[in-house]
């Protein structure tokens, strides 16, 4: 008989926060995967930095201006502790809607003031977190609130139906990163975007059915693509300029959700800058077929030639020498092991492939 594949229905949810308000937007996600849930939604994406807004202020103002400073710090008040009371909320919504959720979140630890990650948090079908990863390498704007995850960033997450890995915005163009993502035999892939670039630069859709099409091509995996969008509420908390909130206005500077398939044929989408749910049928067995031709952390590829290692070691930069004798630091809150299947060297941590049981 062998061993046989499922078909599972995938949704990217394309929506805008409620800009800089936390509560507000975990309860409009909670809201958006019950409903998602009820459509059949297995697995549910998010866009970058959902709860409670990415900053996207860096697009239109100057970085040490007025407006940047209040509404970074207002960033920073309304940020995301994991676990926290708001995840503990997004794990319930899960557990209703029976499904895998990675939601896109600006995360700050516990006890800190100032410093701030770009992280998706990972949840399971019985309402679990399953854990987080952290963007590595903050872009443009981000830089002036963000700092970069450590290399256990880049490990997947298990599911019922197999692996699955995510990665934020332009870390799905670093091939480093997406490599990572390919060798641990990733079958679902998903990708979290802002609501738009900056406006100097193309439109984002056009970089996400790109970056989509292109994992979709090396990884031979499912891609969903969740991207934001921009409503009144945050043109008006933004304030704009006359002429950069026309620009913002344009059908096609925001949204763009996208899922695709392991052939690199887009199968749903892309949606234009309205809200809205995207859902795609996704045959898991796809990827066997396409990875025949070419599985580039398997047969089509040289290890003798190349070889990619990931130092998933995490540095601290303050510490004391002496046990006996410790400060009042701020505590990292400990999240479940993730999943992976890096090959390392014997000096790093090893990571152990999850069979992808629950």
């Amino acid at each position: 008989m062998g061993d046989t594949y499922p078909t599972i229905r995938a949704a990217a949810v394309q929506a805008a926060s409620v800009f800089l308000d936390r509560e507000a937007s975990v309860s409009k996600a909670c809201s958006l995967i019950r409903e998602a849930g009820r459509n059949g939604a297995e697995l549910i994406a998010f866009p970058e930095g959902f709860i409670p807004a990415h900053p996207i202020w860096f697009h239109a103002h100057p970085a040490t201006g007025r407006i940047t400073t209040e509404l970074s710090a207002e960033l920073f008040k309304t940020a995301v502790e994991i676990p926290g009371r708001e995840t503990a909320e997004l794990a319930r919504a899960a557990a209703d809607a029976g499904a895998y959720v990675v939601m896109g979140v600006c995360e700050k630890m516990p006890n800190t003031t100032g410093t701030l990650y770009n992280s998706q948090v990972f949840f399971g079908p019985d309402g679990a977190l399953l854990g987080r990863r952290q963007k590595i390498m903050p872009t443009v704007g981000e830089r002036l609130v963000h700092t970069g995850g450590a290399g256990d960033s880049l490990a997947g997450f298990g599911t019922k139906f197999g692996p699955a890995s995510a990665l934020i915005c332009g870390e799905n163009s670093n091939p480093l990163a997406v490599f990572a993502m390919t060798a641990q035999y990733s079958r679902v892939h998903v990708m979290s975007w802002p609501d738009h670039f900056p406006f100097a630069g193309r439109p984002m859709r056009d970089r996400v059915s790109v970056d989509s099409q292109a994992f979709a091509q090396m990884s031979k995996a499912f891609v969903v693509s969740a991207c934001g969008t921009v409503d009144d509420r945050t043109i008006a908390e933004l304030q704009l300029s006359a002429a950069d909130e026309e620009t913002i206005r344009k059908p096609e500077i925001c949204g763009g959700s996208v899922i695709v398939s392991p052939d690199s044929e887009i199968i749903a989408g892309p949606l234009g800058n309205e809200g809205a749910i995207l859902y795609a049928d996704l045959n898991l067995e796809a990827s066997i077929k396409t990875k025949l031709r070419h599985d580039f952390a398997g047969h089509y590829n040289r290890p003798d030639i190349f070889q990619v290692r990931v130092n998933t070691e995490t540095k601290h930069i303050f510490g004391t020498t002496n046990p006996r004798q410790s400060f009042s630091l701020p505590t990292v809150r400990q999240l479940p092991p993730e999943s992976a299947n890096f090959e390392l060297d014997g000096s790093m941590p090893v990571f152990e492939l999850d069979s992808g049981s629950e």
